[in-house]
């Protein structure tokens, strides 16, 4: 597919999107690094020129082991050491502890197509500090109030009540913010997350157990090679992104 006369996104004049569709900015990347890898794989000598794209995202069997391959090859991934694994764990104990308990209710303010990002933040931001400087003795209780009139989540009938949680039972971002924490009230700040914009109250906290280093070695040095195998692709897809001819698509996000 030829970009100049077909459509507006491409790498090096290869499409990566049809007219009609309507991307956004994380899909279009997603499709812009596929894009980078599978002619870098071309011209490494382990894809025919033959295999191309669809124009909608979707690799061959061939492309995806190909790029798999030159993955292989090229990214230079160093193994953590015994230090860096001590290190690690002793900076990050709260995800090597286990059986640690919250409980906590929530406003949600959600990011839905279309939203102004902006006009909502500062919704949320003036719902926070409200509820922040409300006497936590008073008969009323503005945060459940605020919560069933507010939130977009189907707790807001009980208030935002979210029970007791585990980290498990959160997504990864919103559990950085809940565990590990001595903090019990409301959250000083907005917690972001997948979802959207939430003010969080902590109302208690059950202290959980830190395995010791011997039982979740493997699992610290598993996540440190994986952190570096992340760096070292950002790195390489950026050093595609600047030998190519890229229109339609700001990559420099992505892996700066």
């Amino acid at each position: 597919m030829n970009c100049t006369s077909v459509s507006p996104i491409c790498i090096d004049g290869v499409g990566i999107a049809t007219p009609d569709e309507t991307l956004d900015a994380d899909t279009l990347r997603q499709r812009a690094h596929c894009e980078l890898l599978r002619q870098a794989a071309i011209k490494a000598g382990l894809l025919s020129p033959t295999d191309q794209p669809d124009g909608h995202g979707l690799l061959s069997e061939a492309a995806s082991a190909a790029i798999e391959t030159l993955l292989e090859r090229t990214l230079e991934v160093p193994e953590p050491t015994p230090q860096d694994c001590q290190r690690h764990y002793a900076a990050h104990p709260s995800r090597f502890t286990t059986g640690e308990r919250v409980h906590a209710r929530h406003i949600l303010f959600a990011v839905t197509p279309g939203v102004d990002l902006q006009a909502l933040r500062r919704h949320a931001e003036a719902t926070l500090l409200k509820v922040r400087c409300h006497e936590p003795h008073a008969s009323d209780d503005l945060f459940a109030q605020a919560a069933r009139t507010q939130s977009n989540c189907p707790s807001s009938a009980a208030g935002g009540s979210l029970g007791w949680l585990s980290a498990a039972d959160c997504a990864p971002e919103y559990a950085r913010e809940l565990f590990g924490k001595p903090e019990v009230g409301v959250l000083s700040r907005l917690v972001h997350s997948r979802f959207g914009l939430h003010v969080v109250e902590v109302l208690a906290r059950e202290a959980g157990t830190l395995q010791p280093f011997e039982a979740v070695q493997a699992a610290v040095r598993l996540s440190l090679r994986q952190q570096a195998y992340v760096t070292a692709l950002r790195r390489y897809l950026a050093q595609l992104a600047d030998q190519a001819t890229v229109v339609g698509v700001d990559l420099r996000s992505a892996t700066a």
